[in-house]
């Protein structure tokens, strides 16, 4: 839903609706704007294409910072902070990264009433922020590795529709800029990176995705390789590229004279050896996270919460109060609550108590459901009595009866399953929608019956660009708003995936490409793509 819609819809009733009125497989934009608002994930903002993230979306995003930050920490990575402002001067140096950024620079051009000598770029990415500063740091192999972090905003101004989460003019993430003396221990970091975004969605959002390495066309602007973990929406058919870890090469360190004195010393006649240039990397991971983790996970009822992520991970519900409850016994709830509470925060685990006496228990069932919460623990005056607790778990709806003296061990168990089944079930559907595909004729059907598809490929530049235009939307009904990098402007390469299919290799000089009929190469990941 565009943004016009979506407050339109806001203005048109004076309460708080809860409840999703549209079906995830029927009216898949209106869901999600109505799923990430009325969960109170996030709220529009009077800039298209910018959000308000609300403390509900920041707390899961808090719990990705803080595993990942623990991780790049024991690398030996640290955190710093540089100016989000980018002179024109800095940016023109590197003239591919500024081809490849161009059309997304937001620029300022006045101070007041004042124009500006020189205008300013809002960082879409911060390579031409920090170089220049590597290269005043760097002047001996001793002081590499340089190996810096940030956790910032960034602005890019580059489309017509955005969407929450997944494409907004600006957006939280990580960047790590690094530099290395060699070029074997920029490849190491580059792949240890990719491997801990990996888990940050499998572990953490119990997301599946697929690691590979981009394509020429699709690596990063100025860079020597791109590698890339890509996810996959089943409702609508598209990939989605989830987090990147780029190698840059020598490239920027060339440009921006990052370079340091060659350990060997001088050469035997006692001339100095040329100065040798870093091996540089640059990764990244932003809040499009959050919105990949809601679409993948989410069901009618609205967000389906993770528990590793969830800002509440338990929520506890007094139930079976009435007109002939006695005071004893609803003394005896709340006290029982109370322990409930105790000891599970205890223990680490988030939970919260929906104590409102101004709302039935059904609406506070369904205002939990709406925002996820893994598990809800309903107690009345037979479970005091009884010593337990009925767990409902949001993941599948299944009820399960817990004990109070086993309480942090069985809602720990609990949650814990219900992680595992969240990953399950999305890969489960995941690779039944993986097509391998050897035949053109096959390849834009599986596209429209909303399937990612594995070909054997060239590689080529050229053939991928015809593979784009040829697979362009044939007429196939879709509810979704579009934008330029929509599936009507057809299917890219994805990534060619680290772990090539072992029961399909690639036969030199027999495996044929399936677009252009060249050699194949590799089997390479296409879809549809956000």
């Amino acid at each position: 839903m565009a943004p016009k819609a979506a407050k339109k819809e806001a203005a048109s009733t004076g309460a708080v609706q809860i409840g999703i009125e549209y079906k995830k497989d029927v009216d898949f934009p209106r869901w999600y704007q109505q799923v990430v608002t009325r969960s109170e994930m996030l709220e529009y903002y009077d800039v298209s294409g910018c959000y308000i993230l609300r403390p509900y979306a920041y707390r899961v995003w808090q719990e990705i910072q803080l595993w990942f930050d623990r991780e790049i920490q024991e690398l030996g990575v640290e955190n710093a902070y540089f100016p989000m402002f980018v002179p024109a001067k800095n940016l023109e140096k590197e003239k591919d990264h500024v081809e490849g950024f161009a059309a997304e620079v937001a620029w300022v051009t006045k101070a007041g009433n004042s124009n500006l000598e020189e205008p300013l770029a809002v960082r879409p990415t911060s390579e031409t922020v920090m170089y220049p500063y590597y290269a005043k740091w760097i002047r001996s192999h001793r002081d590499l590795p340089l190996r810096l972090n940030q956790w910032c905003n960034v602005v890019r101004w580059e489309f017509k529709n955005p969407q929450p989460f997944l494409r907004t003019r600006e957006f939280l993430w990580q960047e790590g800029h690094t530099a290395f003396a060699t070029k074997e221990e920029a490849d190491r970091e580059v792949y240890q990176i990719l491997d801990l975004y990996r888990q940050v969605y499998e572990d953490l959002l119990a997301v599946p995705v697929i690691k590979g390495i981009k394509s020429e066309n699709e690596k990063f602007a100025g860079g020597l390789y791109t590698t890339t973990i890509e996810g996959f929406v089943p409702t609508t058919g598209r990939g989605i590229q989830a987090a990147t870890s780029h190698c840059l090469g020598q490239n920027f360190a060339k440009m921006f004279g990052i370079s340091f004195e060659d350990p060997q010393g001088p050469l035997p006649n006692g001339e100095a050896r040329p100065a040798l240039h870093a091996w540089q990397n640059s990764w990244g991971l932003t809040t499009r996270s959050l919105g990949v983790m809601i679409m993948v996970h989410g069901d009618d009822k609205g967000l389906v919460l993770p528990p590793r992520v969830a800002s509440i991970q338990v929520v506890v519900i007094p139930c079976g109060i009435n007109a002939k409850t006695t005071d004893e016994d609803k003394a005896a709830i709340e006290e029982r609550i109370g322990d409930i509470l105790k000891q599970l925060k205890k223990a680490g685990i988030r939970a919260k108590a929906d104590d409102r006496t101004t709302y039935s228990v059904g609406y506070k069932f369904n205002h939990w459901e709406l925002r996820g919460v893994p598990v809800r623990l309903e107690v009345g005056p037979k479970d005091v009595k009884n010593n337990q607790a009925l767990a409902a778990r949001r993941d599948n709806g299944e009820k399960v009866t817990i004990q109070h003296a086993e309480l942090v061990k069985e809602v720990r168990e609990l949650l814990d399953d219900v992680q595992s089944n969240l990953f399950k079930r999305a890969k489960e559907t995941r690779d039944a929608n993986l097509a391998y595909v050897d035949d053109w004729k096959d390849f834009v059907p599986a596209l429209d019956d909303k399937k990612m598809c594995m070909i054997p490929w060239c590689e080529e530049p050229a053939c991928e660009d015809e593979i784009k235009e040829k697979s362009k939307s044939t007429g196939v009904a879709t509810t979704e708003v579009q934008d330029e990098k929509a599936p009507s402007m057809g299917a890219k390469s994805l990534c060619i995936p680290l772990e090539q299919p072992q029961d399909r290799p690639i036969v030199a000089g027999e495996t044929k490409c399936v677009s252009c009929g060249k050699d194949a190469k590799r089997w390479a990941l296409f879809g549809r793509s956000y």
